[in-house]
């Protein structure tokens, strides 16, 4: 199979090696040249991914922000075979499916939405490894909820990265739910180490600190667009979780225990409950 990879970050690097493992020609398209340079000695890419090799290529991955995804493909969506299975993997997918569908559509070649849920609070390709989606789940967003042949090429195209499962929904539902299960706990992350505590916390911290701020450390530009893009989902979350912490300010400040401990227990029966 030839695959070509637009970025090769964490997630499009990830993606090369994993590919490039099994066999697999990889092309690639990084606007660091650098970065594109060093992923060929490292063995990932086996050249780039322009005009000449896009034709060639039987799966596409975008793995760059959503809209120089979209942008790249309205550039360069004629050079593609319409055999080609193109995908991409970006944290939001009402923007770029309503920018990629038509595309697909006029030039021929199938688009899917996809969005691994695997990741690092670092970013870059040093960091990409070849296992970094092995048993991972993976979210589709299909153009078409009755192509039971179209999910199974998809699987078939994504087997050397060792996905866990798959799941299918749409582009609204899937970003209604990336917002509380993976934008919320950045921003929220990024918010608590702002508190001037933090300076002084070696010593003093453990696992649950550790837990909490570990994807502050975060790739400012990339998570801003991705929230922006999603703002309505985002101001529900934030909105409601805001309202929560208010009731744990209330009682405290009142000094009311019983209240405390009744949110606690609450917030522990909650956690029991979604994770079944």
């Amino acid at each position: 199979m030839t695959v070509g990879i637009l970025g090769l970050g964490l997630i499009g690097g990830s993606f090369a090696r994993a590919f490039a493992l099994e066999g697999h020609t990889v092309y690639a398209a990084e606007k660091d040249e650098n970065m594109l340079a060093f992923s060929m000695l490292a063995g990932a890419v086996h050249g780039k991914l322009d005009q000449s090799s896009i034709p060639l290529c039987d799966l596409i991955l975008l793995a760059i922000y959503p809209d120089g995804s979209a942008a790249w493909l309205e550039e360069n969506g004629a050079f593609i075979s319409r055999d080609t299975l193109v995908m991409d993997c970006c944290g939001i997918k009402e923007e770029i499916c309503s920018r990629c569908f038509p595309l697909a559509e006029k030039y021929g070649f199938t688009f899917v939405g996809g969005h691994p849920m695997a990741g690092s609070q670092f970013s870059g390709f040093k960091y990409s490894r070849a296992d970094l989606f092995e048993g991972a789940p993976m979210v589709l967003v299909p153009h078409d909820f009755d192509n039971m042949q179209l999910l199974h090429r998809v699987k078939n195209a994504l087997a050397p990265c060792h996905f866990g499962f798959f799941s299918v929904c749409t582009a609204q539902e899937h970003d209604r739910l990336i917002a509380f299960t993976s934008q919320m706990p950045h921003i929220l992350s990024n918010a608590y180490i702002k508190s001037p505590t933090a300076k002084k916390h070696k010593g003093f911290s453990a696992g649950s600190y550790k837990d909490l701020t570990r994807v502050a450390w975060l790739n400012a530009n990339m998570w801003a667009e991705l929230c922006m893009n999603n703002r309505e989902n985002m101001l529900f979350e934030l909105d409601t979780y805001i309202d929560s912490l208010m009731a744990y300010r209330d009682a405290l400040q009142t000094q009311d225990l019983q209240k405390l401990t009744a949110l606690l227990e609450e917030g522990k029966l909650r956690k029991e409950e979604v994770d079944g």
